[in-house]
């Protein structure tokens, strides 16, 4: 191993640490990377390229219960092989981790499959035919887990694995992401403690000032990328490190940690990428690129979700369209993962400072009378604002019109997702076309369980077999989408974008232009419930591929008129 690594992980660590605690820390980090180049120099790895074929299903590992009682990871493997193998090649499964709440972000023990799910055979069969995104919830642990059982008994090293804090200490100005007790307080074997728990009672931070954790953890990662993880989303990232006095989020040596498990990963011939969960404004999101070759790989596009959904609540795509256009992608290295639904709510802070705020609290207000449910989280001055809202995307468009219509405005709203510059990530519950599951709440507590239903796979299976079913009929039509964009090079990542200002403020059109300009797709959509005029396309395509031969992909031929909430996808190839 070389003293390059060698000096740039002592770097990391001291920056972090300081040089002493670096010096003692460094050989265990350069030991752990060794016993990973030895693992990957035994597997034949062959690098893979993000490119349009690229993209990925958010689902949880169990939301296909079989009805023979067979664990629910063969189920999701057998309903993957029958119905989307052709159009996805990518799977982000949900923390599959023995858990107590959170529907898996909870984590009890990182380094087991739940036996109720399955077995770590069951995610290598998955990861035979499809490339996997492992969750690595690196901020809390559950307060089941093994870990914290210590703490509470005092033994070491937990005894400092968590963050004690005085209740009396002012903790203002920490940025809160929801309306709950920054601190828990429990009982240990050396009396009652307050320790830190960002997102809930069963969910203790860990203490990363403590080099132990952070060894722990960067062993934990490098043992997802042994069992096969193509990609790492780290989930909640943005708040590890704590620092009384700051806000406890984004702090330097939190982007110094990423910039250690990067070069970790870049140096131990393995090809994995990191995907980094910040659910915050658009600035400091991407401000986890790092200088575009130094953290993520790829960055969550938090703002597409709530705009997106704008867009189509008012019938107008200016506020998307401007935002679209001023998208910066700071190198080949990295791009967006764009997403629409998740299992997750759809957030408002990413929104905020795109949006007007009385929009911003139009769109709760609105998913509040169809049903849903809005979050909120205290700010400085003691009021609160609007933080998320859940909901199931399709039934957050649905405007009760026939199914054929209700299909069509949801696929368009997807179409816009497709469309854009990065990697998609597309939720099961999405793909399928569910509405909400308005017993999930009910029988949860939890707001977000509206859209986390658990399904049965036989039942699924027969509604997926009625052609007039709207879960046939998105299914269908997402899969048009995707075969269009698997074969076309204009939706690589690398490819450019050109978001195009139009008159007619409900279409959202999108250029999209292979590298060696030989071939492009305009992508245009109509967010609004009525029939505007086409653009001029042999005009468009003057301007972004001169001298291209013309052909719709969406439709048969080209018309006067764009309908309502269609999409027309039209590829461009120069003669």
């Amino acid at each position: 191993m070389g003293n390059t690594i060698s000096e740039a992980v002592f770097e990391d660590l001291e920056f972090i640490y300081g040089s002493n605690i670096a010096g003692q820390t460094l050989p265990a980090v350069l030991q752990r990377l060794e016993d990973l180049r030895q693992a990957a120099a035994q597997r034949q790895i062959t690098p893979h390229q993000l490119c349009e074929k690229d993209s990925i299903l958010i689902t949880y590992g169990d939301i296909i219960r079989p009805d023979d009682g067979s664990p629910p990871l063969q189920g999701l493997y057998e309903f993957l092989h029958t119905h989307i193998k052709d159009v996805v090649n990518s799977v982000h499964i949900l923390p599959f981790y023995p858990y107590s709440s959170d529907d898996g972000f909870s984590v009890i023990d990182y380094r087991q499959v739940d036996e109720r799910l399955g077995s770590w055979d069951d995610i290598s069969r998955l990861g035979s035919k499809h490339r996997l995104m492992f969750d690595l919830v690196a901020n809390h642990v559950s307060s089941m887990s093994t870990w914290f059982d210590e703490y509470k008994q005092g033994r070491r090293p937990f005894d400092e694995f968590f963050i004690e804090a005085d209740e009396t200490s002012d903790l203002s100005g920490v940025f809160r992401p929801r309306a709950l007790p920054l601190l828990t307080e429990v009982d240990t074997a050396n009396g009652k403690r307050h320790v830190w728990t960002t997102f809930s009672d069963d969910q203790i931070d860990l203490n990363y000032s403590n080099p132990a954790v952070l060894l722990e953890v960067i062993d934990i990662l490098l043992d997802y990328i042994r069992h096969g993880a193509d990609l790492i989303r780290l989930d909640a990232i943005a708040y590890i490190w704590k620092e009384i006095g700051t806000s406890c989020i984004h702090h330097p040596k939190t982007h110094r940690i990423i910039k250690l498990m990067r070069r970790l990963i870049d140096a131990s011939g393995t090809d994995v990428r990191i995907i980094t969960e910040t659910n915050v404004p658009h600035k400091e999101n991407i401000s986890y690129f790092g200088n575009g070759h130094d953290e993520a790989a790829l960055v969550y596009n938090f703002p597409l979700p709530p705009l997106t959904l704008h867009a189509f609540m008012v019938g107008d795509a200016s506020y998307l369209s401007g935002w679209a256009k001023d998208l910066e992608f700071p190198s080949e290295d990295t791009t967006y993962f764009n997403f629409l639904a998740s299992h997750d709510g759809v957030g408002l802070m990413p929104a905020r400072g795109i949006l007007p705020e009385e929009d911003v609290t139009q769109m709760a207000e609105r998913i509040i009378e169809q049903g849903g449910y809005v979050s909120y989280k205290n700010n400085s001055d003691g009021s609160k604002s609007p933080y998320e809202m859940n909901m199931n995307y399709f039934d957050a468009l649905s405007i009760a019109g026939s199914t054929d219509h209700e299909v069509r405005r949801f696929i368009a709203s997807q179409s816009i997702m497709l469309s854009l510059r990065g990697v998609p990530g597309i939720y099961f519950h999405s793909i399928i076309g569910s509405g909400n599951w308005t017993e999930g709440p009910k029988l949860t507590g939890m707001p977000r369980s509206i859209n986390r239903e658990k399904l049965s796979l036989d039942a699924i299976e027969e509604i997926l077999d009625d052609p007039t079913s709207q879960q046939h009929q998105v299914l269908k039509s997402f899969s048009e989408l995707l075969r269009i964009r698997n074969h076309h090079c204009s939706f690589s990542p690398h490819a450019d974008q050109q978001i195009i200002g139009s008159e007619e403020s409900s279409l959202f059109i999108n250029a999209r232009v292979c590298k060696d300009r030989v071939k492009a797709v305009l992508c245009i959509t109509n967010v609004a419930d009525k029939n505007c005029p086409s653009p001029d396309i042999q005009a468009l395509f003057a301007e972004i591929l001169p001298g291209a031969v013309i052909k719709p992909l969406t439709r048969s031929a080209l018309r006067d008129s764009i309908e309502p909430y269609e999409v027309l996808w039209i590829e461009g190839v120069r003669a």
